[in-house]
């Protein structure tokens, strides 16, 4: 039973207004005590000549209490409706548990597919923590995106060409140790790439050399292609490892170099369009129009950029997927890059390209520390895994917890501590990363959020052997069950709210409060208690049956596994 639609058909009959226009104008009450639903009645006001409170009155006389609503109160120039608890938990603890996974699922995106591109990482570089934001939020949203029934395609666009790559050449060919590299190929090539920007610095001669090998990579010259080609599969190897430990798939690993040979097509068809303009020596496309600073496409020695390959990316995209939405998960410093390639795929005539959105996310700010490859400063993501591992580790051994294998307790806790921190807030809030609130088992955190889970697996193991499949839940009603069964009912239309916005926050904060609600409900309704009569029980237990479901498919489209005890 549908109890919202319920109301609105009560309304629409008793109103004679289009039931569209109903179904718009109902809300949520922000405080409970006021009712579930609520109607307003002003726009009544002209079409009946009297005022909205008379209109409420006259209308809650007329609704009568049912097998949903349990009574209608006209407050100000509101309807306000009441569900019938007993109905309403029976109902939603019913429909969750028969559904099992599928709770909160759609097929709204049923034929429809969804590009994520996102994490990024440019290869023969460290994957460090600031890449951790892409990552997390994009893994998220591709999780996010399928629940909903979209046919997902996650994108690991490489940052694997331009003249980067001619200046570790150069430096591998003159201080590179294959012996010494083979052991740790990504921090020790990092060593010789900020060694040729120091030496650079002094011999400014070393770019020009650096500019010559990237075009003999450009032009397919053996040598420089077979190190090129080293770089990246050593750093793949590396760059999986990670994604291993985050539970993190791609469909695709395409990176620039993929749409290098791409690229003239474009140039072709800006050309052909009569977009391209000369400044400087380059070829741009002027959006002095929309006041940005125009998009180039060739530089002043004919080399491509990186708007050239996004928008060669881009069309590719468009005629290999035909996507329905195609979102970059990239850091808020480069909006105006999307923003300007966005609006030249617009004057190319591409109609599709209002469906390219780009998702961007703060900076991460760790204390005393800038991150930066050029000079070295940068914390390598893998060190800061494990270590959240080994704090978790240290954390239960302290609290002598009972968990059975500490090892896979310890990494699940602990990697969910720190994806959990880069999705809690708004993805363009920027992140400031403490040990100590990442950890925190009692505040807004991972380990506060599986240990609730956590906490109902252990009510229902000990419960083992009770039947609680057709209990009487009219048995379960009170504030704190209504209040998190209706929290329980909402699982769905907070995944749509992440979907519709590109926030995974939005789930973050539904699971959040959820667990709370049940930590309440947990409190103040007894379970396994021995005065607590056997029907009480089974309703109970079909609560905490349902809440641990929705726990752990929430925790789920944050990347984050659960724990069965902790």
């Amino acid at each position: 039973m549908n109890f919202k639609e319920h109301i609105i058909d009560k309304i629409t009959e008793l109103t004679g207004l289009e039931r569209e226009a109903v179904s718009k104008a109902v809300e949520t009450p922000p405080d409970e005590k006021l009712g579930d639903l609520a109607f307003p009645c002003f726009p009544l006001a002209k079409v009946l000549r009297k005022a909205p409170p008379l209109i409420a009155q006259e209308l809650a006389s007329k609704l009568s209490s049912d097998e949903l609503i349990d009574r209608v109160d006209a407050v100000g120039g509101y309807l306000n409706f009441f569900y019938n608890r007993a109905a309403f938990i029976s109902d939603t603890v019913s429909a969750v548990r028969a559904a099992g996974d599928g709770w909160g699922r759609s097929d709204m995106g049923s034929g429809k597919t969804v590009l994520v591109e996102y994490s990024s990482p440019n290869i023969a570089k460290p994957f460090h923590i600031g890449h951790l934001f892409s990552t997390a939020v994009g893994n998220s949203l591709a999780k996010i995106y399928k629940f909903l029934g979209y046919d997902v395609q996650s994108l690991n666009h490489l940052g694997d060409w331009g003249t980067q790559f001619g200046k570790l050449i150069s430096a591998y060919k003159r201080w590179g140790d294959p012996a010494v590299i083979e052991k740790d190929p990504i921090k020790e090539l990092l060593k010789i790439y900020v060694k040729f920007h120091e030496e650079a610095e002094k011999h400014p001669e070393l770019e020009d050399e650096a500019r010559e090998y990237f075009k003999k990579l450009e032009e397919g010259d053996e040598e420089t292609t077979a190190l090129w080609k080293y770089f990246r599969d050593q750093s793949l190897v590396e760059f999986k490892r990670v994604y291993d430990m985050l539970g993190v798939e791609f469909d695709s690993y395409n990176g620039e170099a993929f749409y290098s040979d791409k690229m003239d097509e474009v140039v072709e068809i800006l050309n052909e369009k009569g977009l391209l303009v000369e400044s400087e020596g380059a070829r741009v496309v002027d959006l002095s129009d929309m006041n940005m600073p125009p998009c180039i496409i060739l530089k002043s020695d004919g080399a491509t950029i990186y708007a050239t390959r996004d928008i060669a990316a881009a069309l590719y995209r468009h005629r290999t997927y035909n996507f329905y939405k195609n979102i970059y998960v990239v850091g808020l410093p480069q909006s105006l890059h999307f923003r300007q390639i966005f609006e030249t795929m617009k004057r190319a005539g591409w109609e599709w390209s209002k469906d390219c959105v780009h998702v961007g996310f703060g900076l991460v700010k760790l204390p005393g520390k800038n991150m930066s490859t050029r000079h070295g400063d940068v914390v390598f993501l893998e060190e800061v895994l494990n270590e959240s591992i080994e704090k978790t580790r240290a954390i239960i051994e302290k609290n002598n917890s009972d968990v059975g294998d500490v090892d896979d307790v310890a990494k699940k806790i602990g990697i969910g501590a720190v994806l959990y921190t880069f999705l809690k807030n708004s993805r363009e809030k920027d992140i400031v990363f403490s040990w100590d609130t990442m950890l925190d088992f009692d505040g807004e955190s991972a380990p506060y959020c599986m240990y609730g889970y956590a906490r109902g697996r252990s009510i229902l193991r000990r419960a083992e052997g009770i039947d609680y499949s057709d209990a009487d839940m009219s048995k379960a009603v009170s504030d704190d069950a209504y209040t998190l069964v209706k929290l329980m009912n909402g699982y769905g239309d907070a995944v749509k709210d992440a979907a519709d916005k590109n926030e995974p926050f939005y789930v973050n904060r539904y699971v959040t409060n959820l667990v709370k609600a049940f930590n309440k409900f947990y409190n103040t309704n007894p379970i396994m208690k021995d005065d607590v009569d056997e029907d009480t029980k089974k309703a109970r237990l079909a609560i905490v049956d349902a809440v641990c479901g929705i726990i752990k498919s929430a925790l789920s489209l944050l990347g984050i596994e659960v724990v069965e005890s902790m």
